[in-house]
């Protein structure tokens, strides 16, 4: 959401290296999702932008999830977009896709806290996660001061590796 994520550039650069027969979409609009609860998900009082998000999850084969680290997990807005996704019970979006997750953060671990706790989330809503493809990037702040993630070849090689893995499961 943040004006130069250096994830929502991670995220871009995934985009940009998916071979030509994988579409990749990254969901602007996860700050427009209101909290979950229950009483508004409703057929008559369904926000709209759960329902994008919804409409959105469902037409995907498989989800890569990209996100930072704030105070030790993921931020409410990814973990309130997966609560989105788990309902309708054991019925929800994510149920049974492969799901990945990665990340950068400025600390010494890349944000593996939160991609935990990412994981975790997914795979209570039903997402078939692939606890093996991690791609956890540290000190996000140096490394990509003076470049984007596409440019930096390590990061482009491990992340083409986690597409094809995702489009292997999916």
């Amino acid at each position: 959401m943040r004006a130069g994520s250096h994830n929502r550039q991670l995220a871009d650069a995934a985009v940009k290296l998916a071979p030509s027969d994988v579409t990749l979409t990254v969901f602007d609009g996860l700050g427009d999702v209101p909290f979950y609860n229950e009483d508004i998900d409703t057929d008559a009082d369904l926000p709209e932008a759960a329902a994008r998000l919804r409409t959105a999850a469902e037409r995907a084969n498989a989800f890569l999830l990209v996100t930072p680290e704030y105070n030790g997990t993921m931020p409410a807005v990814l973990k309130n977009a997966i609560d989105w996704l788990s309902r309708p019970y054991q019925a929800g979006a994510m149920t049974d896709k492969p799901v990945a997750v990665v990340g950068t953060a400025l600390g010494q671990y890349g944000g593996v806290w939160a991609h935990d706790e990412a994981r975790k989330a997914a795979k209570i809503a039903g997402g078939s996660v692939l606890d093996a493809v991690t791609l956890d990037i540290p000190g996000s702040l140096n490394r990509f001061a003076d470049n984007h993630p596409y440019t930096d070849i390590e990061v482009a090689e491990r992340l083409t590796k986690v597409i094809d893995m995702l489009r292997a499961a999916a």
